[in-house]
């Protein structure tokens, strides 16, 4: 079994049986011609998930969900949970029909490395602004079709999600001005919504209109440090400070030092890099 070096508290997987079903669909299309052509039907099979480079696992739940689609008497066996951080090996087993395994292998490895991908991306970022108050968030720059899972790996990554998409939460934006007349304006008219109503500022002279207006949670876009630090003093703890914009694993210490409570960092989800991971058929 694979060591957990840090074991997560057991995040549980978004139930994605709809798009599973989507996505085998678009792979398998009317059938695996490779595999129902050689495989026997009634053939069954072991099978061993493994990593091939540390990093922090997200998606086993999810691969199984993909194995369980194809074959609903299948055996799943996990050595780790979702959210451990862990060395290469084995992290889950299964027997099932032989013809299950192949036909669903690829489907499963391609989500199970993507979200450890995030996730181990994720914990990166985490571990740059402990021993600071800063929070580490994600963006809407997923993948179309992934946001669930791509988010849900964000969490398994220590990390937390911001607005799932543009129906649970208010973010007031240079262009959403460009269509009322004043900052005050589209604040009033946006906590109609019940919602927390967030501003987007790039300067000092925007953080105090936005403080003025009644922001309940102001976003830094792109400041510099220094600035961060004058967005900090000037607000003294009235909302919550988000900073955002080209946060990096170089940068971001620095950012969480001026104070600001939340760093939203798009990097997360657009840039991270599958984990290697392999599916072995036992012998």
């Amino acid at each position: 079994m694979t060591p957990a070096l840090t074991t997560s508290v057991g995040i549980r997987a978004p139930d994605l049986g709809a798009d599973i079903a989507r996505w085998l669909a678009e792979d398998v299309g009317d059938g695996d011609r490779t595999t129902e052509a050689i495989v026997p039907p009634e053939a069954r099979t072991s099978a061993t998930l493994v990593l091939r480079e540390a990093g922090v696992v997200a998606g086993l739940d999810i691969a199984r969900q993909v194995f369980r689609a194809l074959d609903g008497d299948m055996r799943w066996e996990p050595l780790v949970v979702d959210g451990d951080r862990v060395g290469t090996g084995p992290v889950a087993r299964l027997d099932a029909h032989a013809r299950a395994v192949l036909t669903g292998e690829r489907l499963a490895l391609n989500l199970l490395g993507r979200l450890s991908g995030i996730a181990t991306l994720t914990r990166r970022y985490v571990d740059a602004v402990a021993g600071t108050d800063a929070v580490v968030l994600d963006t809407r720059k997923t993948t179309p079709g992934l946001r669930a899972a791509e988010k849900w790996a964000v969490r398994c990554g220590g990390g937390t999600n911001h607005r799932m998409g543009l129906h649970d939460a208010v973010l007031i934006k240079d262009n959403h001005l460009l269509h009322t007349r004043d900052l005050p304006t589209a604040v009033r008219l946006a906590r109609e919504t019940g919602l927390p109503v967030e501003v987007e500022c790039d300067t000092i002279a925007q953080v105090r209109e936005a403080l003025d207006a009644g922001a309940d949670r102001i976003l830094l876009d792109n400041m510099s440090l220094t600035d961060l630090h004058a967005s900090v003093a000037l607000a003294g703890a009235r909302v919550p400070l988000e900073a955002s914009g080209g946060v990096t694993l170089d940068t971001i210490a620095g950012i969480a030092a001026t104070g600001v409570d939340l760093i939203s960092v798009g990097a997360l989800t657009h840039a991270a890099r599958s984990l290697d991971v392999a599916l072995e058929i036992d012998a």
